[in-house]
């Protein structure tokens, strides 16, 4: 196994004093790993596995910074395997055969092999394929890990015999604690610094690392590095220092807190208020004060439905193609494209018709008796349910002339209720237009019945 240098946790031979702070800080035990309790709490299925040394194969699929290669070196310190980690971007199809055939060796010996490979997304299918027949046969124990959904990225024969495991990125306390323990530490971390940082300063590293724990320990090391101390000693990281090290200002904000939400509904309201200018601004400084995008590119879905509905129908599919942009380019590419749709959004037709009637109909459903579908409304697929009147009195739009009857649809005790009033603003005018045509047409039909 002399192919790679590497510790039997799948470390490197880099002395500590020049590894980054991330990889001096990776946690040595369960209990020290942070995040991911759905998969990794006391009692879970993955848990209970590495405990028990009683693996197979296995996808971790996450965001960066999410714990995939920690886990995996877990996994290798917590079991009895020879550990060997790929990296997709240096291995080629050689060194594949050459460490599975050391593998076979060790599996007829009675040898486990843990087979690593990050970024295994960017194996192509030849070099995925080396790997099949030593996991099939049980040669290896294979860990992928992934930023790209497995489904598109791994081939579907090596896919079928893994089981794929999602980590989430990790929320920003989460984060702000591993930065605390990192200050503490005196034996890998910055404990030997004299360092000192308050709860907002780490707070806000951790939301500028947006889930990433590597990039939160990036922040934190080179705000420690760029401190002076001060006359007793002490390096305080400042707001001012985290505006050096970030190079951009720092704005009042607070992702679960009163800011967050005082921002969005200024941006939501601007919108709505049609004021294109103001829509810019609050996007452009949620994104500039750490906000996910992806939540903005929500939130503008639901403007596009609640108040501008079918007066542009055409706001929904540009909102969606602005969060499928952001998803294609990310950032900061991507954020033109939410701010494209913040300005189409400001400019369409308001119309909050749809939201409103949505909400009438809301009420009726739970506050009025569920009166059983009318019969005429129900198929008939068998001789009994003819014979019972399903489906009798049933008039097929397309029969008549004008494509309209004056055929009921509501529960007999909703019978004329109106839910959807459309205004006449842009598209709407033409539905509210069509929506008197009909009546016109139904009660000629009702007049001639």
């Amino acid at each position: 196994m002399s192919l790679f240098s590497k510790l039997p946790d799948g470390g490197t031979e880099t002395p500590a004093a020049l590894q980054p702070l991330a990889e001096r800080m990776r946690p040595r035990t369960l209990d020290e790993f942070l995040g991911q309790e759905k998969l990794l709490g006391p009692g879970k299925p993955l848990r209970v596995q590495i405990e028990n040394d009683d693996l197979g194969s296995m996808i971790l699929w996450g965001p960066p910074g999410c714990g995939k290669t920690t886990l995996a070196r877990l996994i290798a310190r917590l079991t009895r395997a020879e550990f060997v980690p790929f990296s997709a971007v240096l291995a080629g199809i050689k060194e594949i055969k050459e460490v599975m055939a050391v593998a076979e060796r060790q599996a007829r010996s009675g040898h486990r092999t843990i087979v690593f490979v990050d970024e295994v997304h960017r194996f192509n299918k030849a070099q995925q394929d080396a790997f099949l027949p030593h996991v099939e046969a049980g040669h290896i124990l294979f860990i992928g890990a992934t930023t790209e959904n497995p489904s598109f990225e791994v081939i579907a024969p090596l896919l079928s015999r893994t089981k794929v495991y999602v980590l989430e990125p990790l929320t920003a306390p989460q984060i702000a604690e591993l930065l605390r323990r990192a200050l503490a530490d005196t034996e890998h971390g910055l404990g030997k610094e004299n360092a000192e940082a308050s709860d907002e300063v780490l707070m806000r590293i951790a939301s500028f690392a947006n889930g990433d724990a590597r990039a939160g320990y990036n922040t934190l090391e080179l705000a420690v590095r760029g401190a002076r101390a001060d006359a007793a000693g002490r390096r305080v990281l400042t707001k001012e220092l985290l505006e050096d090290v970030l190079q951009r200002k720092l704005l009042r904000y607070d992702k679960s807190g009163e800011e967050h939400y005082n921002l969005i509904s200024a941006l939501h309201k601007s919108v709505r208020n049609s004021d294109p200018d103001a829509a810019l601004y609050w996007l452009a400084r949620m994104i500039e004060s750490g906000e996910d995008p992806l939540f903005l590119a929500r939130r503008m879905v639901r403007m596009a439905s609640e108040d501008i509905g079918l007066a542009e129908p055409g706001a929904l599919a540009v909102t969606l193609a602005a969060k499928e942009a952001f998803d294609f380019l990310g950032a900061p590419e991507g954020h033109l494209a939410l701010a494209q749709a913040a300005v189409y959004l400001s400019l369409a037709p308001k119309s909050n018709a749809l939201y409103a009637g949505y909400g009438k109909v809301l009420e009726d459903v739970r506050e009025t008796e569920a009166e059983p579908v009318p019969l005429h409304l129900r198929n008939a697929p068998t001789g009994l349910m003819k014979n019972l009147g399903y489906g009798a009195g049933y008039k097929y739009a397309h029969n008549f002339e004008e494509k309209v009857t004056d055929m009921t649809c509501l529960p007999e005790n909703l019978r004329g209720h109106r839910y959807y009033q459309p205004t006449d603003q842009g598209f709407e005018q033409r539905l509210r237009a069509r929506l008197e045509e009909i009546g016109k047409i139904r009660a000629r039909g009702k007049a001639n019945s």
